[in-house]
């Protein structure tokens, strides 16, 4: 990737949430679990689980279950991979303490590719996704671009800690177009080889309104 491409394509992702600011925001917590086993030099599966709350005292706002198949078209760069995930989300119903479920069924596609530039660990994801929710369907695309750089070391080795940053637009194929967009900020520490953590503070922007998260997340490869 070239200097001026990165510059730009960074610039464009810092500026997208601001141009979507909202009327109100509530802080909640997201506890996320991201795994990849590796089959052999080409295939892994990817499995995840993120258990999201309304507020820090466990109300429930979505449970999300991931998990898809991959290939590595090059060396841990560039990686295919098609999945499944399962979303139950407890909706408030208006202003009134009454919640109602809804359960999602997602097929998804995409591509995620990484470089290293000047300390900086970059990555970047494609993702296509057809939802069926309750009796409806919804197709979105999603484009996610990330930040790590080393604090502590020269490369994000075993016990590193590391600054993360994150943003990750969502787009719907059909009105209206935006459909959210999430920037993330936090710190990282890798345990080993196997093993990294981050705690990071997330916005995530809608049409009309915005919602704050603090995320703890454990990354595990196997």
């Amino acid at each position: 990737m070239k200097k001026k491409t990165l510059m730009a394509t960074l610039t464009i992702a810092l500026v997208l949430p601001f141009l979507a600011l909202g009327q109100e925001s509530d802080l909640g917590n997201w506890l996320i679990y991201i795994g990849n086993k590796k089959l052999n030099s080409k295939w892994n599966i990817h499995n995840e689980v993120q258990y999201r709350n309304y507020d820090a005292g466990g109300d429930l706002e979505q449970l999300l279950l991931r998990t898809g198949l991959g290939y590595n078209l090059t060396e841990n760069n560039d990686n295919l991979l098609l999945g499944y995930g399962y979303i139950l989300s407890e909706n408030y119903v208006g202003d009134t303490d009454d919640k109602v479920s809804v359960n999602e069924h997602r097929i998804f596609q995409q591509f995620t590719t990484k470089q290293n530039k000047w300390r900086l660990n970059i990555t970047q994801r494609y993702r296509f996704e057809q939802r069926f929710i309750e009796s409806d369907f919804k197709m979105r695309l999603r484009y996610f671009l990330s930040f790590n750089y080393p604090l502590n070391n020269k490369e994000i080795i075993p016990k590193t800690l590391y600054l993360s940053a994150y943003n990750e637009v969502f787009l719907n194929t059909e009105p209206s177009i935006f459909d959210r967009n999430r920037l993330y900020g936090g710190f990282g520490y890798k345990l080993n080889e196997n093993i990294k953590f981050e705690l990071g503070y997330m916005s995530q922007i809608f049409e009309t309104s915005f919602r704050d998260q603090i995320n703890i997340i454990a990354f595990i490869n196997l």
